[in-house]
């Protein structure tokens, strides 16, 4: 049983393989005593890359056992030494002291116990239930549970930080799971994500590192990629461990905060309606300048029909038409000499200033000058 397409995206394989090893082993998990050897069979394994976003897969179905973490990490103490400065600085650098952070697949508990050391709260996730029961018997606050759907909650949720270690390769279903991890963060949590370093694999052409158990191989390039594609954005990337490991660490991304707009637009609106009611009410007459999608926009959004004699534009495929939505008629500048005004308001961009001399040189004093100058009005004379 192949999948057919991309895990992470949903993209179409290139045609061809990159890589296919035969007779590899069914697990590298399960090791067969002897008394299970003739039932032992070698499986063969197809690498893919994705031609949307780049990233290296096996097409095989995962081991039965990818939601349960297995790590021998507890018998290397240059490996608990590594882990215990990452994890103070991860948790100093980015605020987390006093507040909930969460590892995702924490196994028996060897990271999440370094965690625990911090001044974080910690917690851990982990479908096995044998694990979970012996973090809870050595005083670690594990929870049992897998994220398997978008609407997946954790009872102590939300967190204010996460963070998965060599575990993310194992999971078929990637966007799933980071879509339920999202939404048990707080806004604009932070995330420590790391996966075998596929860069140094090809660099030093350690094919042996192709195990069924890892589905997915990324580069620096494709780790980047996809934490992007799926809501995060990437604050650092970096390998570490002897190049063995990609590190990431992730912001969750938020919605741009554009709640001044309607307080902009309010004044703005405010202001150039005053201006052009105190020109008319002096009998005075009102142009603009610029006949491009920001002049367009103001237009509507101050309400200029009627209020504006034309405006003027020097492209001449503009000219002889109307506004959008305003219908003010657009004209060359040569009509300020035909039909004079006594104001022009410059909505150009980067060309207002340029405009303005323009007006001052070609057109004499008589006419006021304004500028549109980001969300102001800038008035010149």
């Amino acid at each position: 049983m192949h999948t057919k397409q991309c895990r992470a995206c949903g993209g179409t394989f290139y045609q061809d393989s990159l890589l296919e090893l035969i007779n590899m082993p069914q697990a590298a998990q399960h090791m067969p005593d002897k008394k299970a050897l003739s039932a032992d069979k070698g499986i063969n394994l197809t690498l893919k890359q994705c031609s949307l976003c780049g990233l290296i897969q096996l097409d095989n179905k995962p081991v039965p056992y990818y939601r349960d973490v297995i790590r021998a990490t507890s018998v290397s103490g240059e490996m608990k030494k590594f882990r215990t400065e990452q994890f103070r600085r991860f948790v100093k650098k980015y605020g987390l002291a006093g507040k909930k952070i969460l590892e995702i697949g924490c196994g028996r508990g060897d990271y999440l116990s370094i965690m625990s050391e911090t001044k974080a709260i910690s917690y851990g996730l982990e479908n096995s239930k044998s694990a979970v029961e012996y973090c809870t018997k050595n005083g670690l606050k594990a929870i049992r549970g897998f994220i398997d759907n978008e609407s997946y909650r954790i009872k102590e949720g939300p967190f204010d930080g996460f963070y998965i270690m060599s575990f993310l390769e194992h999971l078929p279903d990637l966007r799933t799971l980071m879509s339920g991890i999202r939404n048990n963060l707080k806004k604009e949590a932070v995330g420590l994500i790391e996966v075998p370093n596929f860069d140094m694999m090809l660099r030093k052409k350690l094919y042996a590192e192709i195990i069924i158990d890892h589905l997915f191989y990324f580069t620096g390039n494709t780790l980047r990629r996809f934490l992007s594609h799926n809501g995060f954005d990437v604050l650092e990337l970096k390998p570490v461990w002897h190049d063995f490991i990609l590190s990431a660490v992730v912001r969750k991304r938020t919605a741009v905060d554009m709640k001044d707009a309607a307080f902009y637009f309010k004044k703005l609106k405010q202001d150039i309606n005053a201006y052009i009611d105190s020109i008319r009410r002096m009998g005075g007459k009102v142009a603009i300048w610029g006949a491009g999608h920001q002049a367009f926009t103001v237009m509507s959004l101050c309400k200029l029909t009627g209020k504006i004699e034309y405006v003027v534009d020097s492209a001449p495929f503009k000219q002889g038409k109307f506004t959008p939505a305003t219908h003010i008629p657009i004209v060359a500048p040569g009509m300020l000499a035909k039909k004079p005004v006594n104001a022009v308001m410059v909505m150009a961009g980067s060309y207002s200033n340029e405009i303005t001399g323009i007006i001052r040189k070609k057109y004499g004093r008589n006419i006021k000058r304004t500028i549109l100058q980001n969300h102001e009005l800038i008035i010149l004379d």
